[in-house]
């Protein structure tokens, strides 16, 4: 070329040395895993292997899951999820394409929480979130079945927890998977528990899980596990993530609480306040009792007095005293008081008493009846009162 001799020396590749060096430029400088925030679009298999292609919205890149990878996958991504990839760069030098190799797979928070929003739905409209349909919890459990991993920080503080706040309550551990796509297991290790839970004493089910990312919690979404907790025939108390995570599970149990502890607190008694009560009620108790027996008592005296004022030398003496006050009274009455004080009677011969003196003529003989006897006497004259002729005129 004109002039090449006097320009600048320019480095000359093949088309295989330019590929390589553009592949060892990489391989230096770049890192050997990263963390890509991405959307799934037309994810497809061939030959066992998962292809798809990683967009966001201004650009987009092709990604697979090799065979070997792909069982090992804790979430399997459909069209249109987001995701977070751990990856590696593959730069293929043959034909200078590059894609990136996916080691894992995780749903990010865009794609769980719509995952959240449509199996909420769906249940939502068959009622199966119906406050209406939620049971009260018992209010002292003889024995809880206590689903979550094991061990684990949250199983160590609802255990003490549930030891100080009622310790009569037993509680039966359930190891689960808490993480990941092993909603089957939960299923049939909470099925196991409702057809042993006659034999086992049980009265609630708590299914916990401690903190972690809203990702992490991405099980607790699925709807079979979700229809399989709906259907548990005890009350079942949710204690999933922090206070501010909210699953499809805490929908559906029958009681929400907050953490896993919040979940023991929210189902057993306080012994504490249980003590303080019966103190109360015991006191109460007395109270009433002993207003009961002074009542009692007093009803007692009352019929005591009754029984004495009933008793036959009682009504024996009141007659007594009543014939007294009547003897007395006719006494009082009788003729023969009037008699010994000064007065007499006169009657006629025929015996019939003299009460006027119509009743006498002059010459008429009458018979004067005293204390101490009678007299007979004979009318010599008639006297009225000037008073009563006065009266008469």
């Amino acid at each position: 070329m004109n002039g090449a001799a006097e320009g600048p020396a320019f480095p000359r590749y093949s088309v295989a040395e330019l590929n390589g060096a553009v592949a060892s430029l990489l391989e230096r400088g770049f890192a050997p895993r990263f963390l890509l925030d991405a959307t799934v679009s037309r994810p497809q298999l061939k030959k066992g292997h998962l292809w798809m292609t990683l967009v966001d919205d201004q650009a987009s890149i092709s990604a697979v899951v090799w065979a070997s990878q792909l069982d090992k996958l804790t979430f399997r991504p459909e069209d249109g999820d987001g995701v977070v990839v751990v990856g590696k760069l593959n730069f293929w030098s043959s034909r200078a394409t590059l894609c990136v190799q996916a080691l894992d797979i995780r749903p990010s928070l865009t794609s769980v929480l719509r995952q959240f929003e449509k199996v909420s739905q769906r249940l939502a409209g068959e009622g199966l979130l119906d406050p209406s349909r939620k049971r009260a919890l018992p209010p002292f459990p003889r024995r809880i079945a206590l689903l979550t991993s094991r061990p684990s920080s949250a199983l160590a503080d609802m255990l003490r927890t549930a030891a100080e706040r009622w310790p009569a309550t037993s509680i039966l551990v359930v190891p689960i998977p808490v993480q990941g796509p092993v909603q089957e297991q939960i299923c049939q290790t909470l099925i196991e528990v409702e057809r042993q839970a006659e034999a086992l004493g049980l009265d609630a089910v708590v299914i916990a899980r401690g903190g972690g990312s809203r990702e992490d919690l991405a099980v607790f979404d699925n709807e079979t596990l979700a229809r399989c907790l709906a259907r548990c025939p005890l009350p079942v108390v949710s204690g999933i993530g922090h206070e501010d995570d909210t699953t499809v599970a805490d929908l559906v149990a029958d009681y929400r609480a907050a953490t896993p502890t919040a979940a023991v607190v929210a189902l057993l008694p306080d012994r504490s306040l249980a003590r303080r009560e019966l103190r109360q009620q015991a006191g109460h108790l007395r109270q009433v009792v002993r207003l009961q027996l002074q009542g009692q008592r007093e009803r007692l005296n009352r019929h005591q007095e009754q029984l004495r004022t009933l008793h036959p030398r009682q009504l024996i003496g009141a007659r007594r005293q009543a014939l007294s006050h009547a003897r007395q009274l006719l006494q009082a009455l009788s003729p023969d008081h009037q008699l010994a004080r000064g007065y007499s009677l006169l009657r006629r011969s025929d015996g019939t008493l003299v009460r006027s003196l119509s009743q006498l003529g002059v010459g008429q003989t009458v018979v004067a009846q005293l204390a101490d006897g009678h007299a007979d006497l004979q009318v010599r004259e008639i006297h009225p009162l000037a008073v009563a002729a006065s009266t008469e005129a």
